[in-house]
């Protein structure tokens, strides 16, 4: 079966041409190909699928196989309670190749994951095993994001790798366990901000730090709204001066193009926090002001400081009149 895609209401004129074209394209063609090896099967007491996915790697050995089996707590026996997925190499990198280098994709789809929705409510809980690259609380931010709702997950490799593969395989799971439809501009984002997180994450030596302050400015955007590139950009500078983060040049603009797309979403702030309760407890706990009252009051105050800047140029000029 293939991902149920759905366009964003707003549209063809809200995309960012070439980049939003691009985005459907790859969320499709990362289904195609995609086996599936066991029905779907209803929970008809709690509207919980029965029926747990699992998507694989499919170049794994019979060796690596047994390995990510294990990891996931899992037998071939056991496997037949289960539907089971591959995803290729190709697939990853026609969906990862906008915002990965070759390299870190790397050539043989390994990773692999575990998928089984849970109770209205619960969230996403992702573990990780083997992943080097991506944190639990980045999946579970960035599938949120995706659209993925209260499922419980494990993301494995036969030796430590990087794990950003493992995100085709979890949306792909998802959306066919739970016949739903995910909209291209959220999966595109999606996979956009797991690697922006995990590229931070690596840069500042802290993944922990740049999880936080992702989530920090995906619900400054989605509570209150961007209506300009300064706003987004007095956003991201004050988000990070309030976490004492130092950003570089690139990394701002790679987190602004993320806020670009971002705005453009449906994106629930309920929903967000519920599904990726363990970071958004967090950042309550932390006293940061990124509400839009924040940044156009700081928006003003420059305004104003250039209007005085302007004002006495004025003044001086006039002066040698």
């Amino acid at each position: 079966m293939n991902m149920i895609l759905k366009k964003n209401k707003h549209g063809e004129g809200r995309r960012a041409g070439f980049r939003g074209t691009l985005a459907l394209f790859l969320t499709a063609a990362l289904v195609l190909g995609t086996g599936v090896q066991s029905a779907l099967a209803a929970d008809t007491t709690g509207g919980v699928i029965a029926t747990p996915y699992v998507s694989l790697g499919a170049d794994l050995s019979d060796e690596q196989r047994a390995a990510v089996l294990s990891l996931l707590d899992l037998t071939e026996e056991s496997l037949a309670g289960y539907t089971v997925m591959e995803i290729t190499n190709e697939q990853e990198h026609q969906y990862l190749d906008a915002y990965l280098t070759p390299e870190i994709i790397g050539d043989q789809a390994w990773s692999s994951a575990k998928i089984t929705a849970s109770e209205a409510g619960s969230g996403i809980a992702v573990t990780t095993r083997n992943i080097n690259y991506c944190t639990a609380a980045m999946y579970e931010n960035a599938l949120a994001t995706a659209g993925v709702e209260n499922a419980e997950i494990v993301v494995a490799g036969p030796v430590p790798i990087s794990g950003t593969a493992a995100l085709i395989g979890i949306m792909n799971a998802y959306a066919d366990m739970n016949q739903t439809e995910l909209n291209a501009e959220n999966v595109d984002a999606a996979a956009d901000e797991l690697v922006t997180t995990s590229q931070l994450g690596e840069s500042l030596g802290d993944q922990e730090k740049a999880s936080e302050l992702i989530a920090a400015i995906k619900e400054a955007v989605a509570e209150s709204g961007i209506d300009s590139t300064e706003e987004a950009s007095e956003l991201v500078d004050e988000a990070a001066e309030q976490m004492d983060i130092t950003l570089t040049e690139d990394e701002k603009n790679q987190i602004l193009s993320l806020v670009d797309k971002i705005s453009k979403l449906d994106l629930d702030v309920d929903q967000l926090k519920e599904q990726a309760k363990g970071i958004y407890e967090k950042l309550e706990s932390m006293d940061i002001d990124l509400s839009s009252e924040k940044v156009q009051g700081i928006l003003a105050t420059i305004g104003s400081w250039f209007s005085t800047i302007w004002e006495k140029l004025v003044e001086l000029f006039n002066s040698f009149s």
